[in-house]
This record gives structure tokens, C-alpha cells and sequence, in this order.
């Protein structure tokens, strides 16, 4: 029986303010809900971290307040794409720079999955590291440089 995958990905960014409650991070903040509702009605979606506020602004694996992060599952990666460049959520990626400042070479990565199962923070951090260092691979890849479900 052949197994079934599904995509998983991290993003990170830096804030410019000194935590998430700096005024500069206000819009931000208040569209975060918006945001979240809209990936999770999104076709594709399968799962995102979250604590007991909605949002995965409180968990810290950079141990920097300053840094923060999202990792979700989709379904496949036209399903995340759909989401991140065609509906309202491209608009909070083209004014990244207002709230945020370059973290690295890369500030995203995705990678393949059992499906059903959960990705951890640390195998997360551990993949975007993996990527900023060596490139896209079968292991961990991006938007540019994608690779098959396995």
C-alpha cells in the first residue's frame, strides 16, 4: 500500500519592534486572526500550531521574542500556494517589511510528511537550517525549487 504525504512548512520572521507588543506590530496583530481564520477555510489545509490565544506568536525555539514563527500542514503544495499568494494574505507578504527584517537566506521551507502525522518545532527550526545552508533538496525545498510527493 502506498503511503500518503502532505506538506508541511515553517515560516519565520524578525520582528522590527522589540516584541509583539511594540506599536509598530499593531496592524499586524490585529489582522493575525483574519489571517489564521482565512488559512484554516482555505481548501487544503490540514492542521497549524496554535496555543490557547489562536496563534503561534508565543513559542519561542530561537529563544529571541524578537523572532516568530508559524508551521502548518497543507494537503500539497499548490493548496499552501493558493493561499499565500492569491488571497488577501499576499498583501501581509508584500508589506513584510514594515513589521519585519531579514532573517537569514531563507524565511520559509517545506517538506514532505506521513500524512495524519504533526510536524515538530525543533524538526521545523531544524529544516529551515538545513535549507538556509544547502539548498533545496528532496528533504526540504521551496516555492522556487519544489520536489514531488515522495
Amino acid at each position: 500500500m502506498k503511503k500518503k504525504y502532505q506538506l508541511a512548512q515553517i515560516n519565520i520572521a524578525k520582528m522590527i519592534g522589540v516584541n509583539i507588543e511594540d506599536p509598530i506590530m499593531q496592524e499586524f496583530v490585529e489582522n493575525l486572526d483574519k489571517v489564521n481564520q482565512l488559512a484554516e477555510e482555505s481548501p487544503g489545509f490540514v492542521w497549524r500550531l496554535k496555543d490557547d490565544s489562536n496563534h503561534a506568536a508565543n513559542f519561542n525555539p530561537y529563544e529571541d521574542e524578537r523572532v516568530i514563527i508559524n508551521l502548518s500542514v497543507w494537503e500539497d503544495v499548490e493548496s499552501l500556494e493558493q493561499y499565500t499568494y492569491k488571497t488577501f494574505h499576499v498583501d501581509f507578504l508584500r508589506r513584510r517589511k514594515e513589521w519585519f527584517q531579514k532573517f537569514g537566506k531563507a524565511y520559509y521551507a517545506m517538506w514532505w510528511i506521513e500524512a495524519g502525522s504533526i510536524p515538530s518545532i525543533e524538526d521545523a527550526v531544524n529544516r529551515l537550517e538545513q535549507l538556509q545552508k544547502e539548498g533545496a533538496s528532496q528533504n526540504v525545498f521551496d516555492f522556487k525549487q519544489r520536489f514531488p510527493m515522495p
